[in-house]
């Protein structure tokens, strides 16, 4: 069961969810209330550090007398409010959001998208060959991290976060419209020419893989990169006196990237191009 964190107190709100009562605080959307009774929402453009954008449509539920269904991450849990997430609706729309995503864009690297798709029966294949691909070529302009625009979902996550929610460095932006739209820095150049500061920020939010660590992205393709032999060890950033939190994985003894607690009321997962990727001296062997 995951708690919502109350904070400064507030008061709380009652409606169904599911048949059942359900009491959250005032300002909790609907899927707060559906992670704290432990209900399996699915979502890929929510992010926890991030505003909603309701992009995905992924976690979409039935709110009674509503003519549309609701996107939970950004819908607010109101007083006597009637929520369904399992009906045949629901499930039908989430279905096809999947099987529209997997058969445009990469989701080998999307965490939990694999039972999302055997759970709801969702067949991308279905589309057949010419289905409209984002088959691009992963961007690997500079040492640090790759961008794979095949993998791609549009969730404006990585803008929102180099923009005004946290770096305010507004390298990455959306360019062009509709079926054109793409993720891009500015005149679509390589990173190192744009306003990057390789923060890494928007690799911390990105749900696909789209946005990924160089060292991640070496080890995939060389076939060594295992999951279940990392271990997460959560220590104290020493380059300066902020006291930023950063979680170092580590696999085969070598760190191969880092991380930030979600909930650090310092980083909030946030990090610097120090903190994040200035960890070779650690393993300098010589």
């Amino acid at each position: 069961m995951t708690a919502i964190p109350l904070g400064v107190p507030r008061r709380l709100v009652e409606f169904t969810l599911d048949g059942q009562e359900a009491r959250v605080p005032e300002g909790s959307t609907i899927l707060d209330a559906c992670r704290a009774a432990g209900k399996d929402v699915p979502t890929l453009c929510e992010g926890d550090t991030l505003a909603p954008k309701n992009a995905c449509r992924v976690c979409v539920v039935d709110v009674e007398g509503a003519r549309t269904l609701a996107p939970a991450c950004s819908r607010k849990a109101e007083p006597g409010m009637v929520v369904r997430t399992d009906t045949e609706r629901a499930r039908h729309s989430r279905k096809v959001v999947l099987e529209l995503l997997a058969s445009s864009v990469d989701l080998s690297t999307t965490p939990s998208v694999a039972q999302w798709i055997k759970e709801y029966e969702a067949k991308p294949d279905r589309f057949g060959p010419d289905a409209a691909r984002v088959d691009e070529e992963p961007r690997v302009d500079n040492d640090l991290y790759v961008r794979d625009y095949g993998k791609c979902i549009l969730c404006y996550k990585c803008v929102d976060a180099c923009g005004d929610q946290w770096q305010n460095s507004f390298a990455i932006s959306v360019a062009g419209r509709g079926f054109d739209a793409r993720i891009s820095v500015e005149q679509d150049g390589p990173l190192t020419d744009s306003a990057c500061v390789y923060c890494g920020n928007c690799i911390e939010v990105c749900p696909t893989g789209a946005l990924s660590f160089k060292s991640e992205f070496d080890m995939r393709a060389a076939g060594t990169w295992d999951q279940e032999r990392q271990t997460e060890t959560t220590t104290v950033c020493a380059y300066c006196g902020v006291g930023c939190n950063l979680t170092l994985h580590v696999q085969d003894n070598e760190i191969v990237k880092v991380t930030s607690p979600h909930d650090n009321p310092v980083t909030h997962g946030n990090l610097c191009i120090k903190g994040r990727f200035g960890y070779q001296h650690v393993q300098n062997r010589d």
